[in-house]
């Protein structure tokens, strides 16, 4: 019982963390938006930021 309640607990702070980078990326994608569809695709792409990023990471490393 004690190890899952640190499990959620481990959870629960990466999921502020990554609450914390959505909003960051909002507000960066949408700044750059000039027209609504670069607004919502910046949506989308705040989204799935970290996905993105670990993809191009890879790419350069090569694996």
């Amino acid at each position: 019982m004690i190890k899952k309640w640190k499990e959620m607990k481990c959870n629960s702070s990466s999921g502020a963390v990554y609450g914390l980078g959505l909003i960051g990326a909002l507000v960066y994608f949408l700044q750059q938006a000039t027209t609504f569809s670069e607004g919502l695709l910046g949506i989308l792409k705040a989204l799935v930021w970290p996905a993105i990023l670990i993809y191009r990471v890879l790419g350069l490393l090569n694996l």
